[in-house]
């Protein structure tokens, strides 16, 4: 139960950091709400899946959804341009959490 609430508290994190983009510098009120609650329910998931989970690992898969998320949101949008390199990479960091998942 752990790594799921790990994982919905990762895919949180991608929200928040699109809202935070979206506000423009805390300046237009639905996307500072959109992150304010994101950002509670990301933290507090991590908190809880945090009793079961090496706070490492935890932390290190929590940051590379969010991460991945993010990125992927922004090539979906156009926001960012696709490259191979991007993607290898993205592959790799996906790649590295699931390897941290097997291992724990």
């Amino acid at each position: 139960m752990a790594w799921l609430i790990l994982i919905i508290s990762g895919a949180f994190e991608a929200v928040w950091a699109v809202a935070l983009s979206k506000s423009e510098g805390f300046t237009r009120p639905v996307p500072i709400v959109v992150f304010v609650v994101a950002a509670v329910i990301s933290m507090a998931g991590l908190g809880i899946a945090l009793r079961d989970l090496p706070v490492g690992t935890g932390y290190a898969v929590w940051v590379g959804i969010g991460a991945a998320l993010t990125v992927l949101y922004s090539l979906a949008t156009g926001a960012e341009t696709v490259s191979l390199i991007k993607v290898v990479l993205m592959l790799g960091i996906v790649g590295c959490v699931v390897g941290l998942q097997v291992s724990s």
